[in-house]
């Protein structure tokens, strides 16, 4: 299991993250914390999308809503990006001839226009 950090450690790991932005970036579900014995705790990942919210913030100008939205479609690519992996195992598994139409039919779509 991972590191649980409290949410003073996290304000303390984050460059730019105050607990008052913190407490935005919650609000607005750029992360959801657990919710520990003593209150709030936060994973490594909620830590790696604080960073990104603060630099995106700092950057950009962003506000927490759009930071939120950011991130729920980069979160949505990674699933797909995960879905395309299984798939081309699923196809490496198959013979020559089932993966020769496979890539018809994508060629076929992609450049049908």
């Amino acid at each position: 299991m991972s590191e649980l950090l409290q949410e003073e450690e996290v304000v303390a790991r984050v460059w730019m993250l105050t607990r008052e932005r913190l407490v935005e970036y919650c609000a607005a579900r750029v992360v959801i914390p657990a919710e520990g014995a003593q209150g709030p705790v936060y994973q490594q990942l909620d830590v790696a999308r604080l960073e990104l919210a603060c630099d995106l913030h700092e950057q950009y100008e962003m506000e927490a809503e759009a930071i939120s939205m950011v991130l729920s479609l980069v979160d949505q690519l990674h699933g797909v990006r995960a879905e395309m992996k299984e798939l081309v195992r699923a196809l490496e598994g198959q013979p020559e001839a089932v993966r020769a139409q496979v890539a018809e039919a994508i060629r076929q779509a992609r450049f049908s226009g």
